[in-house]
């Protein structure tokens, strides 16, 4: 799905001649990833884990972790 393709916005207003449908993550599998609420990218839900916020869990991936110092 990731062709560099120029968008242009035409004169009757759309910019798409022909997009295709669906999701980038449909191929995946059931929530195979998962997105990091704090850098927001998807990342697997095994390089990470859920930290309790605001009493709801969410999940931070792996290298937005705090390192554990000696």
């Amino acid at each position: 799905m990731s062709t560099d393709q120029e968008s242009k916005i035409a004169e009757d207003g759309l910019r798409y001649k022909h997009k295709e449908s669906g999701s980038p993550f449909q191929n995946i599998g059931s929530m195979a990833t998962i997105s990091c609420y704090k850098c927001g990218q998807h990342k697997p839900r095994a390089l990470g884990m859920f930290k309790k916020l605001i009493n709801q869990q969410m999940f931070m991936c792996g290298d937005c972790m705090p390192s554990k110092s000696a």
